[in-house]
């Protein structure tokens, strides 16, 4: 479960996003590695280090506004970062051991869907559902 459950969040992550219509889902999602690279500012055991990965992970989520592959770098950034911490530092959640390992697991999940362009899944579905659609003949 520990790995199975952190999947699921990455792909809920993307169904959710797939719902914003692009231009806005990319930098949405910019914006929001941008905030997962800040998250162990507060409490993240690492000192000075701290700062020093905020500053490349924004700087790459920047980037990331008019680039989904560097959105799927950020992601894999912070995915590093959530090892270092499972490993050396302090969790993501205080109080979930477990945490950062957890996030560890769902951030490539987020870098795959944003390396293969950030396409809209919901789209997709939409339109392998309607294609199956039997068409009907008028007379």
């Amino acid at each position: 479960m520990m790995i199975i459950a952190p999947i699921l969040v990455g792909l809920v992550y993307v169904v959710l996003m797939s719902l914003i219509h692009e231009p806005y889902r990319r930098r949405f999602n910019a914006v929001m590695v941008a905030g997962a690279g800040a998250a162990y500012l507060s409490g993240g055991g690492l000192g000075v280090w701290e700062f020093a990965f905020t500053v490349v992970v924004t700087y790459v989520a920047y980037r990331g506004l008019e680039s989904w592959t560097f959105i799927g770098i950020a992601w894999l950034l912070h995915t590093g970062w959530d090892v270092v911490h499972h490993l050396k530092g302090a969790p993501i959640i205080p109080f979930a051991a477990h945490s950062s390992f957890g996030c560890a697991i769902c951030d490539p999940v987020i870098a795959i869907w944003c390396f293969t362009g950030g396409r809209s899944v919901t789209d997709f579905v939409r339109a392998r559902v309607g294609s199956r659609r039997p068409r009907s003949s008028v007379v």
